[in-house]
């Protein structure tokens, strides 16, 4: 090979044979098929008993299997607020949560309403640790706020609203904090 030639492929790289790639391929698919590549989020959930991998904030969840949950009707300061500091309040609202599923055993019970799924792609649940009702008990604590404006059941709609209506008449949580609470998603 002529010496120049020689110095070009150096340069640029010695490329794979075709073959080796096609052996890395094999070996995907047969770890796909095998089950040891997870698949992703699950596209459906049914109602039932799911176990937590991570309490993302006050009113979102990832479960094991990988799906995000988010409470229906609750809207929780974020940990990821503007500026990428937590809002006021967040951190209090993601700690209760967190010792809400660990008491639970880390499984919560999902229930869902009319709307399966947000515009984020996140399961809308109403979410139980243990005997629990956590998205109206983070009402209840001043942990977040009511987000009533959405299509489910009234009789929910009601209940979150005497809960947060509770937390602001005792100032509690977030509703301790001068001014209206910051709203978010």
């Amino acid at each position: 090979m002529p010496r120049r030639k020689l110095f070009r492929r150096a340069r640029r790289g010695f490329p794979l044979p075709r073959w080796i790639w096609l052996v890395v391929l094999g070996l995907l698919i047969a770890a796909r098929l095998a089950g040891l590549w997870p698949e992703g989020p699950p596209v459906e959930l049914s109602p039932g008993v799911y176990s937590v991998s991570e309490v993302v904030d006050g009113d979102t969840l990832r479960l094991i299997n990988g799906a995000r949950i988010r409470l229906i009707g609750v809207d929780a300061p974020e940990m990821a607020g503007s500026h990428g500091r937590p809002e006021p309040g967040a951190e209090a609202a993601t700690q209760f949560v967190r010792q809400l599923v660990d008491s639970a055993g880390g499984q919560v019970r999902l229930e869902f309403d009319r709307i399966l799924k947000d515009q984020y792609g996140r399961f809308l649940a109403y979410v139980y640790a243990g005997d629990i009702f956590v998205n109206e008990e983070l009402l209840r604590q001043g942990l977040a706020r009511s987000r009533l404006e959405f299509n489910f059941s009234s009789i929910m709609k009601t209940r979150f609203r005497q809960a947060e209506e509770s937390a602001r008449q005792a100032s509690r949580g977030i509703w301790q904090l001068k001014g209206e609470p910051p709203t978010s998603n």
